[in-house]
């Protein structure tokens, strides 16, 4: 899974972690998914630093706000990344064997790969 932080070059900061938290609390992940260090350890965090400076607390933090974002994240979304985005990529690639030039770009739309993947979410079991 590609992390959070590998698009931005600085951890998050106070207000940051006081969001993913609020947003945890509200779907229910708080408490199911951290365990009671986990928690301490964020609310610390919040409580105590204005912006993570240690490379070690940095790693800690991360790794928790990874596993809140990964329980968060819908069903859709996540076959989006593993069932979808594969399906496109296929398909593009068969139909620009084929000599279909726009088919390039069909990994990289969006939308396509939701269709895909509802389309896969709605295909009856065989038996």
């Amino acid at each position: 899974m590609e992390s959070l932080f590998t698009k931005i070059s600085s951890p998050p900061g106070k207000k940051e972690l006081a969001k993913i938290k609020l947003k945890a609390i509200r779907r229910g992940m708080w408490f199911k998914v951290l365990t009671r260090a986990e928690r301490a350890q964020m609310e610390l965090t919040i409580k105590i630093v204005k912006r993570i400076r240690s490379h070690f607390l940095a790693r800690i933090v991360t790794s928790i706000v990874e596993k809140l974002l990964e329980a968060m994240e819908s069903k859709v979304s996540r076959l989006m990344r593993e069932v979808g985005h594969p399906l496109a990529r296929n398909l593009s690639e068969t139909a620009q064997k084929w000599g279909n030039k726009s088919a390039k770009h069909w990994s990289q739309d969006s939308d396509f790969v939701q269709f895909l993947t509802i389309m896969y979410l709605n295909k009856p079991l065989m038996a």
